[in-house]
């Protein structure tokens, strides 16, 4: 489909603290990365392979995406087939925030599983991206909002205490540590691989069997993160590509809309733009 045809909106609401995202009439393929983010998902039409934590799913019309911080997943389109989408994105503490005052625990969220078909939570969320878009009273969106997480806690989740996620051993989990201490650096494979004292190709198979992508993907996907932080608080992306180690503007803003399906510019306008509901439309 023509790119023309192509709706990207994403809403930023400063009362409830999230991120609406609508993507429309979208081929686009997203590569193997995460977030560092819950995203609360779901089909509105197309069709989907997806990639979620070695698993792989075929998605469609009213299927349910659960995505927990840092669940690295990719998808691609099915036979061309354009894909209509509508999500949440919620920051870690908003959603303990919003856990404490529904269960009275101070506790982070896991999601069980990654993909619910036929799921009629979806509703829940077109009725908060509905709130947030028609710029709903706060009361009108603090309600569709808790009634959506209590919601998915009470079906889909358990607490990250009681059920944490399996981590990389001591020496891989140091190689994460280093990418994030100096993203912005030049890292190479041969300095990974004699910090862990591995060959390079063994090392290669280790990390990404272990953390899910490859380390020049973590790479990425720790810079664009690092980079988004920068662009919410205003730093231009110029500057912002420099700073987390992009070789220019024109890398940035290519792995940028390839990982967060929006240009850098797009991205920062929802947060300095002053109203409350911000709409960013794609630019051709």
């Amino acid at each position: 489909m023509p790119s023309t045809q192509e709706q990207r909106h994403v809403y930023y609401d400063r009362d409830l603290e999230i991120e609406a995202y609508n993507l429309g009439g979208i081929v686009q393929k997203f590569p193997n990365h995460f977030h560092e983010f819950y995203v609360l998902g779901f089909i509105e039409g197309g069709k989907r392979h997806l990639w979620c934590r070695g698993k792989e799913y075929d998605v469609s019309a009213g299927d349910l995406i659960l995505f927990n911080p840092r669940d690295n997943h990719y998808c691609a389109p099915i036979n061309g087939e354009i894909l209509d989408y509508r999500a949440v994105n919620i920051n870690p503490d908003i959603m303990r925030k919003a856990v404490k005052e529904i269960t009275g625990r101070d506790s982070l969220p896991r999601f069980t599983q990654n993909v619910v078909p036929q799921s009629e939570i979806a509703v829940l969320i077109g009725d908060v991206y509905d709130a947030i878009l028609s710029g709903a009273p706060k009361l009108k969106k603090a309600e569709a909002f808790y009634f959506l997480i209590e919601q998915v806690l009470q079906d889909y989740a358990v607490d990250v205490d009681k059920s944490p996620v399996p981590q990389p051993n001591p020496q891989i989990q140091s190689l994460c540590e280093y990418i994030e201490t100096h993203c912005e650096e030049n890292i190479t494979l041969e300095n990974l691989a004699a910090m862990a004292g591995f060959g390079q190709s063994y090392l290669l198979r280790c990390f990404t069997q272990q953390v899910g992508v490859s380390p020049y993907r973590y790479l990425q996907t720790i810079r664009i993160d690092r980079a988004k932080k920068l662009l919410e608080q205003g730093v231009p992306p110029m500057e912002a590509a420099a700073m987390t180690g992009f070789a220019d503007q024109s890398h940035f803003t290519n792995y940028f809309k390839e990982f967060i399906g929006l240009t850098p510019k797009q991205y920062q306008r929802i947060f300095t733009q002053t109203d409350k509901k911000t709409e960013i439309e794609d630019e051709q």
